[in-house]
């Protein structure tokens, strides 16, 4: 299995699409698809009928899964976007590096 470049609770910018330009943290990544969620961007609208549940019925707003190529994640420096590079340390743990800036990204 490959070492996951974006991972649940990183901020990442949006490079492409409807919500370029923003930023978000990520809520849930869906590896086997290649997608993951972003709170806040690629918002869809579903119009619910009443149902006895839910009475009123309405518009809901939730974020729609979105391709992992059409984000990046922010530098922790600088908060630009950046690449990821991996290192091993001494002790034998992967880390995630930021490649902007050479900061560490896991603690």
């Amino acid at each position: 299995m490959a070492a996951a470049k974006i991972k649940k609770g990183d901020n990442v910018f949006v490079r492409s699409g409807k919500d370029k330009g923003r930023t978000g943290t990520v809520l849930q990544v869906m590896p086997k698809d290649g997608k993951l969620l972003v709170q806040g961007v690629n918002v869809a609208t579903r119009h619910r009928k009443p149902t006895q549940e839910n009475p009123q019925g309405g518009i809901d707003r939730r974020e729609a899964p979105m391709h992992i190529s059409k984000v990046a994640l922010t530098d922790p420096k600088s908060g630009k976007p950046t690449r990821v590079r991996f290192e091993t340390g001494k002790d034998g743990v992967k880390v995630r590096i930021a490649v902007k800036s050479g900061e560490k990204i896991d603690g």
